[in-house]
C-alpha cells in the first residue's frame, strides 16, 4: 500500500530500451508542455493555409480551424464558461469535435468526453460526478434525443447542437441520419449562433499547465461504474511531444507532409492523442470519418494518398478480410500503427503479406494519456512485443503477488509507469488515487508483462484476466495467440470458467471466418497441441456470429463474463428447485 516501503528498485541505467532508440531521439530530453490550445495557435501562426480537416468534400485552414475555436471560445465564455466549469462532448468524428475541443480549453474550461455509445446510465453517472454544466452535441435522432433528455434530467444546464451537413462539402448527403427538429431556447443554442462572426476576440485564460484540468477522460473500466481519469494540460501536451519525438525525424513523420487517415473516435484518448494533438503538432491534414467502415477506409487512403493510420486489432482484422485490399495502391502510407489492445500476430503478418506494409504497434492507457510504448520507426517489433518506451517514459515492474517488491525487467510482473504524461489521478476519489499509485509514485496498470534484454514490452494479460488453472497461472492472451494461427478462425476471445476441480478452466468463443466450417473442440485441442500447455488447453468452445466490443471497437469480455455468471447462476437455481 502507499507509504510501505519498497525494495530497490532496478537501477537506473540498466534501463534496457535506451540502446535501442533512432539517431538524434534522446530518452533523457523533456518533453515539451504548454497550455493545449496553444498546440492549435502555433500550428496556424506558421502554417496558416495547409490543411487542417478534410470532411466530406470541405476543407479547413488551419488559420480558419482557429478562428473557428476562438469564435466559439468567446461564445462558451459568454455562456459562462472559465476555469472550473466543465463541458462535455458527445460527438462523432466532425470538425464540431476539434473546433470544441479547442474552444472550451480556450475559454479556460475543462473537457469531459462522452461516447455516443455509452448506456444511459453511464452517461448518467458521468454528468453527475464530473459535474458537466453544458453538452455539445449534433442534431440527428442518434444523438439529440438522448442528450435532451439529459438535459431535463440532469445537472446539464446548457446545450450547444450542430448539424452534420453545416460543416460538410455541399455534395454531402445526411440522410442515412435522420435530423430530429430542436426547440431552440436559451437552453438549446445553435453551433451555428456559438460562433457568429461578429464574437469579439478570446483572451486565453491564465494557467498553470502542470494543475489545470484539460480533459476529465473516463476510463471504460469492467466493474463498477467508470472513473475519471484527471489529465492536466501538462499531461496532454507533453504527451503530444513524446509523440512527436518518437515518430519524427529524417525517416519519420514529416511536419507538413503527413495525410491522417481519422477513424478512431476522437472522443477516445489513443486518437486524441495521435489523431488530433500528434496531427495538429506536425501540420498534417486529418481526413475525418464518422464512422469506420473498412472498404471505405481502404479506397480513401487509395483515393487520398493518406500516409498515416491508427487502428486498433479489429480494424485490421476488418481490413484483412476486404477483397478490395489485394487490388488497392496504398503505397502512399508511412505509417500504420495498432493500439488499444494486443495485435494479433498473425493478424499483422497477413496485412504485410497483402499490402506490404508493416503494422508498428503501440501500447498506452487512459491514464497516460494513451502514450506508453511504440515501436521505434524504421525497425519491427519482436512477434509479441509491443514497442520500447516512448521519450520520457519510465517502467518498472512488480510482483503479481507481492506489490512491494520489485521484479527485474525480464521476470514477468506488473507494469507500472511514471512520466510527464501519467495522470494526476482520478477525479473526486483519493481511494483509488492512492490504490493505483506504488509507494515511490508510480502508476500500476493492472497489466501483466515483462520486457526484454532490448527493451521491447510483452503484455501477458490484465491482472484481472489472469485464470488461476490448478493452481498456474494462465494468460487468456497466450491462448488467443495460439488460436489465431487456425486458418478458419477470424476472431477470438477467451475467458475463465469456473471450475469445482480446476478453480477455472479457459473457454473459447470464437468467430470464424467467411465460409468456413465449423470445427469440433477435440479438433480445436489437436491443433494446438504443440502451442499450450495442458494446464493452458481449452476446455470449451462456443462459436458467434459477432463477438462484443468496445465503442473504440476493442474484443470485449465484459459481455460475456456477465453471460457465464447469468448462466452459472440460473444452473444452480435450477439445482435447487429439483432438490427441494
Amino acid at each position: 500500500m502507499p507509504g510501505t516501503s519498497m525494495n530497490t528498485p532496478p537501477a537506473a541505467g540498466s534501463r534496457p530500451w535506451l540502446r535501442n532508440y533512432p539517431p538524434g531521439v534522446d530518452w533523457h530530453a523533456p518533453p515539451a508542455k504548454s497550455p493545449v490550445h496553444r498546440l492549435l495557435d502555433e500550428t496556424a501562426a506558421a502554417c496558416p493555409d495547409h490543411v487542417a480537416i478534410e470532411f466530406e468534400g470541405k476543407t479547413y485552414s488551419y488559420r480558419a480551424l482557429r478562428e473557428l475555436a476562438d469564435r466559439a471560445a468567446a461564445g462558451l465564455q459568454r455562456l459562462g464558461v472559465s476555469p472550473g466549469v466543465h463541458v462535455g462532448l458527445y460527438l462523432p468524428n466532425t470538425p464540431h469535435y476539434v473546433v470544441m475541443f479547442f474552444a472550451v480549453l480556450k475559454a479556460g474550461g475543462t473537457i469531459v468526453n462522452y461516447s455516443p455509445l455509452d448506456a444511459v446510465n453511464v452517461i448518467r453517472h458521468k454528468i453527475a460526478d464530473s459535474e458537466t454544466d453544458i453538452m455539445v452535441t449534433l442534431d440527428p435522432a442518434s444523438l439529440y434525443p438522448l442528450m435532451d433528455d439529459m438535459l431535463r434530467t440532469t445537472r446539464l444546464r446548457c446545450l450547444v447542437v450542430g448539424n452534420l451537413a453545416e460543416m460538410a462539402g455541399s455534395g454531402f448527403s445526411a440522410a442515412s441520419e435522420r435530423v430530429v427538429d430542436v426547440g431552440w431556447n436559451d437552453a438549446r443554442l445553435r453551433f451555428q449562433d456559438l460562433v457568429a462572426a461578429d464574437a469579439a476576440p478570446v483572451q486565453a485564460a491564465a494557467i498553470d499547465v502542470d494543475t489545470a484540468i484539460a480533459v476529465l477522460q473516463y476510463t471504460g473500466g469492467t466493474t463498477g461504474m467508470p472513473k475519471g481519469a484527471v489529465l492536466t494540460h501538462g499531461n496532454l501536451s507533453a504527451a503530444a511531444s513524446q509523440a512527436v519525438m518518437n515518430t519524427g525525424g529524417s525517416d519519420g513523420l514529416r511536419p507538413g507532409g503527413e495525410i491522417f487517415l481519422c477513424v478512431l473516435p476522437l472522443f477516445h484518448i489513443y486518437a486524441l492523442t495521435f489523431n488530433l494533438l500528434l496531427a495538429v503538432r506536425l501540420a498534417a491534414r486529418s481526413v475525418l470519418h464518422l464512422r469506420f467502415d473498412p472498404e471505405r477506409a481502404i479506397a480513401e487512403i487509395a483515393a487520398k494518398r493518406a500516409t498515416v493510420f491508427f487502428g486498433v486489432p479489429t480494424m485490421f482484422t476488418a481490413l484483412n478480410a476486404c477483397a478490395s485490399l489485394d487490388r488497392a495502391d496504398l503505397s502512399s502510407l508511412r505509417f500504420c500503427n495498432s493500439g488499444g489492445a494486443p495485435l494479433p500476430a498473425e493478424i499483422s503478418e497477413r496485412f504485410r503479406r497483402i499490402t506490404g506494409q508493416f503494422v508498428l504497434e503501440g501500447w498506452g492507457m487512459t491514464e497516460m494519456c494513451g502514450v506508453g510504448t511504440v515501436t521505434p520507426r524504421g525497425a519491427a517489433s519482436p512477434p509479441g512485443a509491443c514497442g520500447i518506451p516512448l521519450c520520457g517514459v519510465d517502467i518498472r515492474f512488480i510482483d503479481v503477488n507481492d506489490p512491494q517488491r520489485y521484479v527485474a525487467y525480464g521476470e514477468r510482473g506488473e507494469i507500472c509507469v511514471a512520466g510527464p504524461n501519467v495522470l494526476k489521478g482520478y477525479w473526486n476519489k483519493p481511494d483509488a488515487t492512492a490504490e493505483s499509485m506504488t509507494a515511490d509514485g508510480y502508476f500500476r496498470t493492472g497489466d501483466v508483462g515483462s520486457m526484454d534484454e532490448n527493451g521491447f514490452l510483452y503484455i501477458a494479460d490484465r491482472i484481472k484476466d489472469m485464470l488461476l488453472c490448478s493452481g498456474f497461472n494462465v494468460y487468456p492472451r497466450a491462448i488467443e495467440e495460439a488460436i489465431y494461427r487456425h486458418p478458419d478462425v477470424a476472431e477470438v476471445i477467451v475467458i475463465g470458467i469456473a471450475d469445482a476441480y480446476r478453480g477455472q478452466h479457459p473457454k473459447a468463443y470464437i468467430r470464424l471466418r467467411d465460409g468456413a466450417s465449423p470445427f469440433s473442440l477435440d479438433e480445436l485441442k489437436l491443433f494446438l497441441r504443440d502451442a499450450l500447455g495442458k494446464h493452458e488447453m481449452v476446455q470449451a468452445m462456443e462459436f458467434r456470429d459477432a463477438l462484443p466490443r468496445t465503442p473504440v471497437g476493442k474484443l470485449s469480455k465484459v459481455a460475456l463474463y456477465q453471460e457465464e455468471q447469468d448462466r452459472a447462476a440460473s444452473a444452480a437455481k435450477n439445482t435447487t428447485k429439483e432438490t427441494t
